[in-house]
């Protein structure tokens, strides 16, 4: 069996805001992931994906348009365009997926979830000063007051693993 995760980290602070498991997923988990995360924290600037037909389909973007949510899509084949995606999907897969074996989605859920908390409280990252990406969203105060390439944003990934 193959799972899916559906990945959502803010490019400011580096911290994962979402890691859901499935087998697949739809525009309409897109838009619940978000939903979630907008009555907690707010819409961002803009989303930045990839050209998945989750993230391409017309109904999310409708729903992004009505919420002033702009959105970003990576060209196919140019991971460059994507370096704070590549760099927690790598973290991502080296430090949890290709440690464990899955026997369900619930089983890698609930592991995702230990994972997703480790690295927001307790994993100093470089790019960070040092400080974890709870650690530097306090002491931020928040987003900054003008975007810039990379801040004020979410990015959203479906990631492939296997179960």
């Amino acid at each position: 069996d193959v799972l899916k995760i559906l990945t959502v980290t803010d490019e400011w602070t580096r911290q994962s805001l979402v890691l859901r498991v499935a087998a697949s997923f739809t525009s309409e988990d897109v838009k619940d992931a978000l939903q979630d995360i907008i009555r907690v924290r707010g819409a961002p600037a803009f989303i930045r994906s990839d050209n998945g037909p989750e993230f391409m389909a017309r109904d999310l973007g409708i729903w992004l348009q009505g919420q002033n949510i702009g959105t970003r899509f990576i060209e196919p084949g140019k991971p460059w365009q994507n370096g704070f995606a590549e760099s927690f999907h790598s973290r991502l897969r080296e430090e949890c997926l290709n440690l464990e074996v899955f026997y369900s989605v619930l089983h890698a859920q609930v592991v995702l979830e230990s994972w997703r908390t480790l690295d927001n409280t307790g994993r100093p990252h470089s790019s960070l000063g040092y400080r974890t990406p709870d650690e530097w969203a306090r002491e931020a105060g928040g987003r900054p007051a003008v975007p810039m390439c990379g801040q004020d944003t979410a990015h959203a990934a479906v990631i492939p693993t296997t179960g």
